[in-house]
Protein backbone atom coordinates (compact mmCIF):
# COMPACT_ATOMS: atom_id res chain seq x y z
CA UNK A 1 0.00 0.00 0.00
CA UNK A 2 1.19 3.05 -0.90
CA UNK A 3 1.49 6.22 1.58
CA UNK A 4 0.14 9.29 0.60
CA UNK A 5 2.33 12.56 0.03
CA UNK A 6 3.38 14.79 2.37
CA UNK A 7 1.53 17.71 2.54
CA UNK A 8 3.81 20.71 2.38
CA UNK A 9 2.65 24.31 3.08
CA UNK A 10 4.90 26.81 1.29
CA UNK A 11 4.08 30.15 2.62
CA UNK A 12 5.56 33.33 0.74
CA UNK A 13 4.40 37.00 -0.59
CA UNK A 14 7.01 39.55 -1.95
CA UNK A 15 9.22 36.23 -2.65
CA UNK A 16 6.63 33.29 -3.74
CA UNK A 17 7.75 33.31 -6.99
CA UNK A 18 11.82 34.04 -6.08
CA UNK A 19 14.71 31.61 -7.02
CA UNK A 20 15.32 30.64 -3.58
CA UNK A 21 11.57 29.19 -2.82
CA UNK A 22 11.40 27.80 -6.26
CA UNK A 23 14.45 25.59 -5.48
CA UNK A 24 13.20 24.99 -2.57
CA UNK A 25 10.14 23.43 -3.75
CA UNK A 26 12.44 21.89 -5.85
CA UNK A 27 14.91 19.88 -3.26
CA UNK A 28 11.70 19.04 -1.05
CA UNK A 29 9.59 17.65 -4.43
CA UNK A 30 13.15 15.51 -4.91
CA UNK A 31 13.31 14.09 -1.94
CA UNK A 32 10.11 12.29 -1.95
CA UNK A 33 6.27 12.52 -3.04
CA UNK A 34 4.44 15.84 -1.98
CA UNK A 35 1.52 17.82 -2.00
CA UNK A 36 2.25 21.36 -2.23
CA UNK A 37 -0.17 24.64 -1.02
CA UNK A 38 1.13 27.58 -1.87
CA UNK A 39 -0.39 30.49 1.19
CA UNK A 40 -0.20 33.93 0.41
CA UNK A 41 -1.38 36.15 3.61
CA UNK A 42 -2.89 39.24 2.26
CA UNK A 43 -0.73 42.22 2.48
CA UNK A 44 -1.84 44.79 4.85
CA UNK A 45 0.04 48.21 4.01
CA UNK A 46 1.07 51.16 6.29
CA UNK A 47 -2.19 51.85 8.95
CA UNK A 48 -4.53 49.66 7.04
CA UNK A 49 -2.18 47.00 9.28
CA UNK A 50 -3.25 48.40 12.47
CA UNK A 51 -6.54 50.37 11.65
CA UNK A 52 -8.52 47.17 10.81
CA UNK A 53 -6.40 44.45 8.58
CA UNK A 54 -9.59 42.68 7.89
CA UNK A 55 -10.51 45.50 5.70
CA UNK A 56 -8.24 45.05 3.00
CA UNK A 57 -8.15 43.69 -0.87
CA UNK A 58 -7.10 40.42 -2.13
CA UNK A 59 -5.98 42.02 -4.95
CA UNK A 60 -2.27 42.03 -4.48
CA UNK A 61 -2.54 38.20 -2.82
CA UNK A 62 -4.61 37.31 -6.34
CA UNK A 63 -2.02 38.51 -8.67
CA UNK A 64 1.06 36.92 -6.43
CA UNK A 65 -1.01 33.62 -6.34
CA UNK A 66 -1.33 34.31 -10.50
CA UNK A 67 2.21 34.71 -11.12
CA UNK A 68 3.44 32.27 -8.94
CA UNK A 69 1.51 28.84 -9.22
CA UNK A 70 2.79 28.11 -12.83
CA UNK A 71 6.10 28.44 -11.50
CA UNK A 72 5.98 26.58 -8.21
CA UNK A 73 3.77 23.66 -9.89
CA UNK A 74 6.95 23.80 -12.51
CA UNK A 75 9.40 23.41 -9.50
CA UNK A 76 7.25 20.71 -7.90
CA UNK A 77 6.86 18.23 -10.69
CA UNK A 78 2.87 19.05 -10.23
CA UNK A 79 0.16 21.24 -9.94
CA UNK A 80 0.57 23.15 -6.67
CA UNK A 81 -3.00 24.42 -5.02
CA UNK A 82 -2.94 27.98 -3.97
CA UNK A 83 -4.75 29.95 -0.47
CA UNK A 84 -5.37 33.93 0.50
CA UNK A 85 -4.87 34.12 4.25
CA UNK A 86 -5.73 36.46 6.39
CA UNK A 87 -2.98 39.36 6.75
CA UNK A 88 -1.76 38.39 10.20
CA UNK A 89 0.85 35.45 8.68
CA UNK A 90 0.53 33.53 11.79
CA UNK A 91 -2.97 33.42 12.21
CA UNK A 92 -3.22 32.48 8.30
CA UNK A 93 -0.91 29.46 8.73
CA UNK A 94 -2.52 28.33 11.94
CA UNK A 95 -5.43 28.67 9.96
CA UNK A 96 -4.77 26.68 6.77
CA UNK A 97 -2.98 24.08 9.10
CA UNK A 98 -6.75 23.74 10.92
CA UNK A 99 -8.37 23.78 7.45
CA UNK A 100 -6.40 21.83 5.67
CA UNK A 101 -3.72 19.63 7.48
CA UNK A 102 0.10 19.86 6.20
CA UNK A 103 2.95 17.99 7.49
CA UNK A 104 5.68 20.23 6.88
CA UNK A 105 6.08 24.35 6.36
CA UNK A 106 8.34 26.06 4.07
CA UNK A 107 8.55 30.15 5.10
CA UNK A 108 9.80 32.04 2.22
CA UNK A 109 10.91 35.82 3.46
CA UNK A 110 12.53 38.42 2.28
CA UNK A 111 15.98 38.79 4.04
CA UNK A 112 16.47 39.73 7.78
CA UNK A 113 17.13 43.75 7.27
CA UNK A 114 13.87 44.16 5.68
CA UNK A 115 11.53 41.00 6.66
CA UNK A 116 8.55 42.02 8.96
CA UNK A 117 8.07 38.15 9.35
CA UNK A 118 11.78 37.56 10.35
CA UNK A 119 11.04 40.72 12.59
CA UNK A 120 8.07 38.74 14.31
CA UNK A 121 10.14 35.71 14.92
CA UNK A 122 7.48 33.95 12.43
CA UNK A 123 9.37 30.27 11.87
CA UNK A 124 10.38 30.35 14.88
CA UNK A 125 6.59 30.43 16.30
CA UNK A 126 5.44 27.81 13.41
CA UNK A 127 7.80 25.60 14.33
CA UNK A 128 5.91 25.78 17.95
CA UNK A 129 3.13 24.64 16.30
CA UNK A 130 4.71 21.02 16.22
CA UNK A 131 5.36 20.95 12.42
CA UNK A 132 9.13 20.69 10.59
CA UNK A 133 9.70 24.25 9.43
CA UNK A 134 12.03 25.26 6.35
CA UNK A 135 12.47 28.77 6.16
CA UNK A 136 14.51 30.11 2.84
CA UNK A 137 15.37 33.79 1.92
CA UNK A 138 14.74 35.35 -0.97
CA UNK A 139 14.62 38.48 -3.23
CA UNK A 140 11.17 40.86 -3.78
CA UNK A 141 9.94 39.25 -7.06
CA UNK A 142 7.00 41.63 -7.28
CA UNK A 143 8.42 44.45 -8.39
CA UNK A 144 11.05 44.79 -11.39
CA UNK A 145 12.13 48.10 -10.21
CA UNK A 146 15.03 48.37 -7.28
CA UNK A 147 13.06 49.71 -4.18
CA UNK A 148 15.20 52.29 -2.17
CA UNK A 149 15.99 50.97 1.40
CA UNK A 150 13.89 53.71 2.98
Amino acid sequence: MESAPTRVLVVANKTATSDAVLDAVRQRAARGPCAFTLLVPISAPGLHRLVNPEDVPDTEAVAVLDRALPLMSQAAGAPVDGRIGVPEPLAAIQDAINLVGFDEVIVSTLPHRVSRWLHLDLPSKVAGLGLPVTTVTGEDSTTTDTPSAA
